[in-house]
């Protein structure tokens, strides 16, 4: 790590010759290129319109693909996973999810890549999957401003996954 004195008007500095370089950034659902616009997602009918997925009308001539949120739908490959635990989910099962469902209908009408995989019921917590880290995190946050208990997140630079706990 070699430092050099550069001299610029009144002063002379050290200049850095050692750098941080940020690691290559592996997303497989992030598209490499862009497509072709208008695009429409065969499976959800998402419009890939001005670089964003949105729901409009069905353009014609437009170019059919998979959005990324139904590629890691059929991956089965969640961007976020939200654990519910504890006595009080137990007891109110039923409320919690509806306000799990409600968040990601809010949530997907702006943004149709944001939705929920699969509620998977694991002894007795409730597990969430979701097709992006911002939608597990939502949810999160609508269950513990609603209910209170303790929140915890986990974030994986590595796999750009979320773990969120929720437990009261």
């Amino acid at each position: 790590m070699g430092t050099a004195t550069r001299k610029t008007g009144r002063t002379s500095r050290p200049v850095r010759r050692d750098r941080y370089i940020k690691e290559y950034e592996h997303d497989t659902y992030k598209t490499r290129s862009k497509l072709p616009e208008p695009a429409l997602c065969r499976e959800c009918g998402a419009v890939l319109h001005k670089g964003r997925w949105q729901w409009l009308k069905k353009p014609k001539g437009a170019h059919e693909t998979l959005c990324p949120a139904c590629h890691r739908s059929h991956d089965r490959y969640p961007g976020g996973y939200l654990t519910l635990s504890g006595p009080f989910q137990k007891k109110h099962r039923d409320e919690i999810l509806h306000l799990a469902k409600n968040t990601e209908g809010r949530e997907k009408k702006d943004h149709p890549l944001r939705r929920i995989m699969s509620l998977d019921e694991q002894g007795d917590d409730i597990l969430i999957t979701t097709t992006t880290m911002g939608m597990a995190r939502a949810i999160g946050d609508a269950v513990h401003h609603a209910y209170k208990g303790t929140l915890c997140y986990r974030y994986t630079d590595e796999a750009n996954i979320l773990r969120v706990k929720w437990e009261r």
